[in-house]
């Protein structure tokens, strides 16, 4: 067999064992064999018989393993058919993966409640297992069980999976009290434009931090005599920014204040966590956190990250351009008021139950219903600020949104460099969107949707829009290479199926 198909087919074994929830040592156990095989095998760095290639997909019940057919996945969508009844809400993709490297902090046992099933998830597991660290998915597969090893083997990392996902970033805070010296690959994940690590280091550095970037590999050095005297002042106020100095503080032994941090919503369930761990943080929803920090933290902890608000927003805007009545359940209110407050101004006819609390006894939530409705533009731009404002990751789908509507909007996403340039496919689909600037679109409604062949924008919201695009358009559609919606989506086209679209999963043979 050639290397490609070799790492083709271990690539399926792993995304197979993982659907199966099985580490790779229960994979091992089941074919009679030892861990380091497998690991081989799903590297594509082991030779394999057709007979084995049976002998795992029996042992993972995979038709796909067994048949040996690899590539990537792609979505045949029937459009035009409206949406009824209910779906839940998924657990929160930023604060799952923000508390995952948040488990790094605790010597103890971390189980996390009803975690993402989504390719960013495994990338991090994939991580973590690479360097010690034990995960297990327990409760059939529904919640997540992690227990670090005495020492982390940094040498040992998974490059591959490290360089899949931005969230590695987000190691540099834990690992700080941990190493004195270690390496982490170049952060990745989706194409939206250049994206500097300079804000973490500005924060970090105060914690004696050091980077050196060469090679492809963060190399960074600890001075433990540095220590953050006086408040640390974000240069921006973002997401992962204010998660990493909230994981350096978390074990600084001493009083951290952070200024101009985010309160959004994964930045407030990784305090929750936190102060689950035993670290008192004051503040938490504004924008100056106080962190008491705790030098050593070994407990055995069980939190439940709240729903996700972005997802919402999904579910959201795939009701209101398919023209469907559907009830979104275990809606976070809190961070969706804005949105749901300029669909209002728009014309959005909904209701929204009593609020009630969810798993981690914090957040509100409701559930909400979506109309038909006979939208029109709104008069001001659509554009996000941190929150309170509008979610940065919920701009993309109003303009979806607003292309359904009667009029012109302005959608200004001003945080990324390319992002808004990925809106302009839906003109595949029979959108009217005029790209005048990297930053700036105006989308031009109603529109007659029309069905398309295309391959899947590189950007994660930018890619389900057009899937939503797509479920809007009479005809069928085809969206190819749709591995950046699995990063954050957990099996959202059976979910969509299950209230009334039509949607196939297939791959090429």
């Amino acid at each position: 067999m050639a290397d490609d198909y070799l790492e083709r087919i271990g690539k399926l074994i792993r995304v197979a064992r993982q659907h199966r929830g099985w580490t790779q040592t229960q994979l091992a156990e089941a074919l009679a064999t030892s861990q380091s095989a497998v690991n081989r095998i799903e590297r594509g760095n082991q030779n394999i018989s057709l007979e084995m290639i049976a002998r795992i997909g029996e042992a993972l019940d995979s038709e796909i393993v067994s048949l040996g057919y690899a590539g990537p996945m792609h979505l045949r969508v029937v459009g035009g058919r409206r949406l009824s009844g209910s779906i839940d809400v998924k657990t929160s993709k930023n604060a799952c993966v923000a508390l995952l490297c948040g488990s790094l902090l605790n010597k103890g046992r971390t189980v996390l409640r009803r975690v993402a099933r989504i390719e960013e998830v495994f990338r991090l597991l994939e991580v973590l297992n690479s360097i010690g660290v034990r995960t297990r998915w327990i409760n059939d597969g529904v919640d997540l069980e992690i227990v670090p090893p005495a020492e982390l083997d940094m040498e040992a990392i998974d490059h591959e999976a490290a360089v899949r996902t931005r969230s590695i970033i987000m190691f540099l805070g834990p690992l700080l009290h941990r190493l004195d010296t270690f390496r982490l690959p170049y952060a990745g994940g989706c194409d939206l434009g250049t994206r500097t690590i300079e804000p973490h280091m500005i924060a970090l550095r105060r914690f004696g931090l050091d980077i050196a970037a060469t090679e492809g590999l963060y190399h960074a050095q600890v001075d433990r005599t540095v220590s953050p005297g006086r408040p640390i002042v974000l240069t921006e106020r973002g997401d992962t920014v204010t998660e990493n100095a909230l994981l350096a503080a978390a074990r600084h032994d001493g009083t951290t204040v952070i200024r101009n941090a985010s309160s959004n919503y994964m930045v407030q369930d990784l305090c929750f966590f936190l102060e689950a761990l035993g670290v008192r943080v004051d503040g938490i929803g504004t924008t100056t956190l106080t962190v008491h920090g705790v030098p050593d933290i070994d407990v055995d902890v069980d939190y439940s990250p709240s729903e996700d608000p972005v997802e919402a927003m999904s579910l959201i805007a795939a009701a209101v351009v398919t023209e469907s009545r559907l009830t979104i359940r275990r809606v976070p209110i809190e961070f969706l008021e804005i949105e749901l407050a300029v669909l209002e101004e728009m014309g959005l006819d909904h209701d929204r139950t009593a609020e009630y609390a969810a798993d981690n006894g914090r957040t509100r939530l409701v559930d909400l219903t979506v109309r038909p409705s006979k939208l029109e533009a709104p008069i001001d731009k659509i554009h996000p600020m941190p929150f309170p404002g509008l979610n940065i990751d919920n701009v993309p789908f109003f303009a979806a949104i607003a292309a359904v509507a009667q009029g012109k909007t302005l959608i200004h996403d001003w945080v990324y460099d390319n992002r808004a340039i990925y809106l302009t496919d839906l003109n595949r689909l029979g959108g009217r969107l005029q790209l005048l600037d990297p930053h700036r679109v105006l989308v031009e409604g109603p529109t007659r949707w029309r069905a398309a062949e295309m391959m899947c924008p590189p950007a994660l919201r930018p890619a389900v829009v057009v899937l939503l695009a797509m479920m809007a358009a009479e005809g069928t559609s085809v969206l190819r290479n749709v591995y950046v919606i699995n990063r954050g989506y957990e099996d959202l086209a059976e979910r969509l199926n299950s209230v009334g679209a039509q949607i196939e999963i297939f791959r090429d043979i």
